[in-house]
């Protein structure tokens, strides 16, 4: 199932749970505004290329519509779409003050100097520069934006363990994609005496049940530019990683990953979503019969957007944290963020992502409503 038709089923189902009007429902789906636009660039050796740039703004009524760009051969409306859905109801589960919106261009951004993307970020911007702006974008930067998104997901962990009388320390977990998100979480969680079994990327796949040195392995791929050829491990078959045995699978790399092929065989307690949209409708079916504990991304991944809320209200108040508040704010948003999905779980007797969807769509419900929504 693509990323917008399984993010339109769980829109659908939330909505039913809510008892929304039908034509209310029906304008939260639609789309503010949807751009494209060609971004032809001259490359490196001289010849003219040309790339479709898509930028889709989903909903505003909490605030500016937040979203990042991704640079990806496949990138298509629908994916765009997905994204800037999902990031609409995922500012609402955190409720801070933006609604969503994404950016996607397609290409190969490996087969791009540094220059030719920095003249394409450039041409895409100018070609939608009308329709962004300070109210909408970030500026400056905050100290722990880096790691927002793992650190995030950890926090999450946690207050999901807590609910079991579980913690990290002693857990196994598999870490599928070692990018930014992956190789934070990864790092953090062994700092909290989680251990590490096994991850992978594009460059392959490594395992060691005693627990990966996390330190080293980050040291290889700055090295190596990937975790293949990890001296403290064995190399594994990549397409396996997410049937590995573990108690906390967390995917960090593409969408779509557990679907209803590899479901039946996931071994995880545990699955905490740092990518967007990982699990297919009929993954979390096939995984919720089985007992298996999905922590959804519209929560589990939102360190990284609240973290950026924090750089916005840093520049509009010219006043700096430092890192230890930006990360003990944080922690306190993912905390009452993880009490509001449970309370909407209790109300309306569903699981967590019906909690967490509950949650965010009602939120701009309500919004749309309060700023004077009429069918």
């Amino acid at each position: 199932m693509n990323a917008l038709a399984a993010t339109n089923r769980n829109f659908k189902l939330a909505a039913r749970l809510l008892g929304l009007d039908s034509k209310l429902e029906k304008s939260l789906l639609i789309p503010f505004r949807e751009i494209k636009v060609e971004c032809t660039i001259p490359k490196d050796d001289g010849t003219l290329a040309s790339y479709v740039g898509f930028r889709i703004q989903h909903d505003n009524a909490r605030g500016p519509m937040k979203g990042g760009i991704r640079y990806h051969p496949e990138v298509d409306p629908d994916e765009v779409n997905a994204l800037a859905q999902l990031m609409t109801w995922k500012t609402a589960v955190a409720n801070i003050p933006y609604g969503g919106a994404k950016g996607g261009i397609g290409c190969n951004p490996g087969e791009l100097s540094i220059s030719e993307l920095e003249r394409l970020t450039r041409v895409f911007t100018q070609k939608i520069h009308d329709l962004i702006g300070i109210h909408t974008d970030d500026l400056g930067g905050s100290l722990g934006r880096d790691a927002a998104t793992g650190r995030g997901v950890l926090f999450a962990t946690e207050a999901l363990l807590n609910e079991y009388g579980k913690t990290v320390a002693g857990q196994r977990f598999v870490i599928q994609g070692f990018g930014n998100v992956g190789s934070w979480a990864a790092q953090l969680i062994h700092e909290a005496g989680g251990k590490v079994v096994s991850v992978s990327d594009i460059s392959g796949a490594i395992k060691d049940n005693n627990g990966l040195d996390i330190p080293n392995l980050l040291k290889h791929v700055k090295e190596h530019k990937g975790v293949k050829g990890f001296g403290g491990a064995n190399s594994i078959d990549a397409n396996s990683i997410l049937v590995e045995d573990c108690d906390i699978l967390i995917p960090a790399a593409l969408g779509g990953v557990i679907n209803r092929e590899n479901a039946n065989e996931i071994k995880a307690k545990f699955i905490i979503e740092a990518a967007n949209h990982p699990t297919d409708p009929e993954a979390d079916e096939i995984l919720s019969k089985k007992g298996v504990v999905i922590l959804p991304d519209i929560f589990a991944n939102s360190g990284g957007v609240t973290v950026s809320y924090f750089e916005w209200v840093q520049n509009i108040q010219g006043f700096m944290w430092d890192e230890a508040k930006v990360n003990k704010e944080l922690k306190k948003y993912i905390g009452q963020g993880f009490k509001d999905v449970k309370e909407m779980c209790r109300t309306h007797n569903c699981d967590l992502r019906m909690g967490a969807f509950t949650l965010g769509v009602n939120r701009v419900a309500r919004a749309t409503v309060l700023r004077g929504w009429e069918a």
